[in-house]
């Protein structure tokens, strides 16, 4: 697997398309990182270590829905393997007027694009969500 990141985004939206209230993911610090600023942003309901049917370690993540319909409407990768994307403080991007979230990477950790700003910092945009 070339993206995890992709991997983790492309099962996410797959299960809240299908209407799953959780699906599993292989396990990393990075994905953990991530899972952390949708959870604290209120995209999804939580997640928790677990140990997957191949005995490897795991992700379950808890989806969210709102009247039936899921919470999270629009996940895209920004930031590719094959094309890192960048940006300082200033650049960082805007999603839907505000509405959505940007999921930055920065020397400081990785936090949401209201948090980088705030805290002065720019780096890799990861994805964004609405």
């Amino acid at each position: 697997m070339n993206d995890p990141i992709a991997d983790m985004l492309t099962r996410i939206r797959n299960s809240s398309l299908r209407g799953k209230s959780t699906v599993m993911t292989p396990a990393s610090k990075l994905r953990a990182w991530v899972l952390d600023v949708l959870a604290d942003e209120g995209y999804i309901r939580g997640y928790e270590a677990k140990t997957g049917a191949d005995g490897h370690p795991a992700i379950e993540i808890s989806l969210k829905y709102y009247e039936g319909e899921p919470v999270i409407r629009e996940l895209k990768r920004v930031s590719k393997p094959g094309r890192r994307v960048y940006m300082g403080v200033n650049d960082i991007p805007v999603v839907r007027q505000g509405l959505g979230v940007s999921i930055v990477s920065t020397p400081k950790g990785v936090m949401s694009d209201q948090n980088a700003r705030s805290q002065n910092v720019g780096g890799e945009v990861l994805c964004t969500v609405f």
